[in-house]
């Protein structure tokens, strides 16, 4: 078989393309090769969540974050680099060795990146309909094997799915921290928390000092909380053992969009 000149051309320039890998369709996930660059995306394979770099409010500061796919507008339900923002859009999301998610200033820094929990072999990335970013082994989906997991690291927002409360296994405790502003998603003083003390509760706190408290869980919703999930085809949980105490929600019509988030002013809100 005779191999042309123009057909070796032809090989080349396609292998010098493949090798860039840029971004450039609705894909979920990118491995070890990959880089996802300002003005790409990663969409969750239902098409409910997207993943990219987005500026809040008026700022042109830049922020790699998660937020609804199909809402008009951007509304984030995540952000990577809360305290640290890019200046400029030559920001790159990618993974290193031995397994870590990394992002990267113009100048190359790394101004954030994932807690590291093991190293891993042949890691990716994966937004899931969840809204989870997760970073796992390539031919591993199980939960319990996630290298990291955004939902373990949660901003503002409390979606359907995410364990709000202590994994006594792993010494994390998931809460909200409301944003400083509508243009800085930097943690501002007032968190949420769930006591798991007794009978578990909520808690809003300004700094070390709590300055709320909802009642306690009543096997159905917290005492004083008003009751919306029949209407929204939510159901809650406590699980309390001697490895977690957490509060999640999760929702029966998966096109029903719900989420919890606390304000600049300390407000818990649907």
């Amino acid at each position: 078989m005779k191999i042309s000149i123009e057909n070796v051309s032809f090989l080349l320039v396609l292998a010098s393309l493949l090798s860039t890998l840029k971004i450039s369709s609705a894909i979920d996930t990118i491995n070890t090769t990959q880089i996802l660059r300002d003005g790409e995306s990663l969409v969750s394979s239902g098409g409910v969540f997207a993943l990219g770099f987005f500026s809040p409010g008026n700022t042109t500061n830049r922020y790699v974050g998660i937020w609804y796919n199909n809402i008009p507008g951007i509304s984030v339900v995540w952000v990577a680099n809360r305290e640290i923002p890019l200046t400029s859009i030559s920001g790159i999301l990618k993974i290193i060795e031995p397994g870590i998610l990394v992002l990267q200033n113009d100048t190359n820094n790394i101004i954030w990146s994932s807690k590291m929990t093991r190293v891993a072999q042949s890691p990716i990335v994966q937004l899931l309909d969840s809204g989870n970013l997760v970073l796992r082994e390539a031919n591993d989906d199980d939960p319990e094997n996630f290298l990291w997991q955004s939902f373990d690291y949660l901003s503002d927002t409390f979606l359907p799915s995410m364990n709000f409360g202590w994994n006594y296994a792993t010494g994390i405790e998931s809460y909200l921290s409301s944003w400083k502003s509508n243009e800085d998603p930097a943690p501002e003083d007032f968190t949420l928390h769930l006591d798991p003390t007794g009978y578990p509760r909520l808690l809003i706190k300004r700094g070390n000092f709590t300055i709320y408290r909802m009642g306690n869980w009543n096997g159905v919703r917290f005492s004083g909380e008003t009751d919306v999930r029949g209407k929204r085809s939510l159901y809650g949980l406590v699980i309390m053992n001697k490895n977690k105490t957490y509060y999640r929600e999760d929702i029966v019509d998966r096109s029903a969009k719900s989420r919890i988030t606390l304000s600049q002013n300390a407000v818990w809100q649907r």
